[in-house]
């Protein structure tokens, strides 16, 4: 079992902008990484299985809801403290973030900011230990980047709501107890979100197999089937499309930090490995285009850690606007998928191994590039933003 070396770079001294608890929070998930998810994760990615072994260390860390309130279970952590988490998260693998941003961000939080006082205190202290793990369902097998065209129906039956429709490419649908999903109304026509238990006749949860990206990670579908949804299920204080867009802007911010994990492991792996390599006679690291490429990786990730601190300040005071969640992700994901990229030439034929980190994450990264908005989806909200001209349409 090899050894994990990992050394975070920290070009730019960013540490000292940091606050003393920042740090403590971040070096707590670091081991944890370490001691828990390296030593097994490249098993797992093979054998494209999820270690459920590691949900409760997950929730001791804080990795689930760290920014939900202490009265409602969670940690009471800033936005910052949840960005540091993801990073860490990621350093070990995408997948293992999917699963805490998806129960952080797409259940606990739409929880939190739309259920009512019942439902935060039903649901949200076992989501924070893990005793209950959540799915998210938005995206539909014919509605990615559309989802207001979602045909999922939501119909008022008098003493309960009938729900028909199906979800897919769902992280922890396998083994959620229970999900937030987002539905039309057929009264009204407006986007509603309501919560589906495990156990609930009509709904069901088949995995998605043959993926070659997040095999650490389990992926499936929400099948609705007339399924029966108790009036109190219903997400009282939000509708619409705004109200899981809320919910992405969350993702969204805790994959920017995540990307950063993922290349930081990558540039490491190269540079060691570059110190140690040999060569007509010297390391490869003393080669110009050697130079070059961990030059450029020490760049990137710079300047992406220097614009994911600030968005981290941003909201933290509430100014942190949905452009720039997008523009950051859209940033970090692709700069972390060049790094990879890039790493695993340094690394020549042995970067395709399991031996190193670099495959897998580069795998990874291409599902990370793709949900929760696409590179050119994100493009186009950039593009909205400085000009005031949709361009979906």
């Amino acid at each position: 079992m090899a050894q994990d070396l990992y050394q975070a770079p920290d070009y730019y001294q960013l540490d000292e902008l940091l606050t003393e608890e920042h740090i403590l929070i971040r070096d707590a998930a670091r081991e944890w990484v370490k001691r828990e998810v390296s030593p097994i994760i490249e098993d797992y990615a093979q054998r494209a299985e999820f270690p459920t072994s590691i949900v409760k260390g997950l929730a001791d860390i804080g990795a689930f809801g760290p920014y939900i309130p202490m009265e409602y279970g969670g940690a009471g952590m800033d936005q910052m403290s949840y960005g540091l988490i993801m990073q860490e998260i990621e350093r070990g693998d995408s997948g293992v973030r999917s699963t805490a941003s998806v129960q952080s961000s797409l259940v606990m939080y739409p929880i939190f900011a739309f259920g009512s006082e019942e439902q935060k205190k039903k649901y949200l202290p076992k989501l924070a230990t893990g005793e209950m793990m959540g799915a998210f369902g938005l995206t539909e097998p014919n509605h990615g980047s559309n989802p207001g065209g979602m045909e999922s129906r939501l119909k008022d039956m008098g003493d309960h709501y009938l729900l028909n429709g199906a979800k897919m490419w769902i992280s922890n649908a396998p083994f959620a107890d229970m999900a937030v999903v987002w539905a039309k109304s057929e009264e009204d026509g407006r986007i509603k979100g309501v919560i589906v238990e495990r156990g609930m006749e009509g709904f069901s949860t088949p995995t998605t197999h043959n993926k070659w990206s997040l095999r650490a990670s389990a992926t499936g579908e929400l099948i609705f089937d007339n399924v029966k949804v108790p009036k109190e299920n219903l997400l009282p204080k939000r509708d619409g499309l705004s109200a899981p867009l809320m919910c992405l802007d969350s993702a969204r911010y805790g994959i920017a930090w995540g990307a950063i994990g993922a290349a930081m492991d990558c540039y490491d792996t190269a540079l060691r490995y570059a110190k140690e390599r040999t060569q007509f006679g010297k390391p490869i690291a003393s080669f110009q285009l050697q130079q070059k490429k961990l030059a450029e990786m020490i760049t990137e990730i710079t300047k992406a850690q220097l614009l994911t601190w600030r968005l981290g300040v941003l909201k933290n005071e509430g100014k942190a606007t949905s452009a720039q969640i997008s523009m950051a992700k859209r940033n970090n994901v692709d700069m972390a998928l060049t790094i990879a990229r890039d790493a695993r030439q340094v690394l020549g034929a042995m970067g395709i191994t399991g031996d190193y980190s670099i495959m897998r994450h580069m795998m990874n990264l291409e599902s990370v590039v793709t949900y929760e908005g696409t590179h050119d989806i994100h493009l186009l909200i950039t593009g909205l933003d400085i000009t005031g001209i949709p361009a979906f349409q």
